[in-house]
């Protein structure tokens, strides 16, 4: 098991390869489908280096730092992922296998994409330790809510290689 933290390095996506087993830690971004159409316009957040999570949390409950965050198929990304790579995004988190065009643009912009466990939200809520709303609230749980988390564990799909755990 890799312990990795965020921003990503370029020595520690590099140092990964498809299948290897994570704790990352640092801040993420949530954003799904809708999010993402807005974000190939204007991105309301430092992309340089960071790590988004396609899922939408659960209404947050009494006592709670954030409602059940399981991940989202990230094929429904797909088609605004090799813009956001460009604009200097290096590590996505999410569930399912990604398009040939997708596994090109993380091997051309040498980042990396991760897998959560699926049917797992509430588990994963556990290594949140902070959740903050910070753009797009009129889309609900489909907001980017900037986590931070702690020993988070992923799988990596995709290596920076264009290496998939699905090929």
């Amino acid at each position: 098991m890799k312990r990795i933290k965020t921003p990503l390095s370029e020595k520690d996506i590099l140092g990964l390869k498809a299948g290897d087993e994570v704790l990352l830690n640092g801040e993420i971004y949530t954003g799904r489908d809708q999010a993402h159409k807005r974000m190939v316009k204007k991105i309301p957040f430092n992309i340089k280096q960071a790590v988004i999570y396609y899922c939408g949390p659960t209404k947050t409950p009494r006592g709670k730092i954030i409602g059940s965050c399981g991940p989202t198929t990230s094929s429904r990304m797909d088609a605004f992922t090799p813009a956001l790579l460009k604009k200097g995004l290096k590590g996505m988190v999410g569930k399912g296998s990604r398009s040939k065009e997708v596994r090109q643009a993380i091997k051309k912009y040498k980042a990396v994409y991760f897998l959560a466990y699926a049917g797992c939200g509430a588990l994963i809520s556990k290594y949140v330790k902070r959740a903050k709303p910070v753009a797009y609230a009129d889309l609900g749980p489909e907001a980017i809510y900037k986590l931070k988390v702690k020993d988070l564990p992923l799988i990596v799909g995709i290596d920076a290689k264009g290496r998939s755990i699905y090929a």
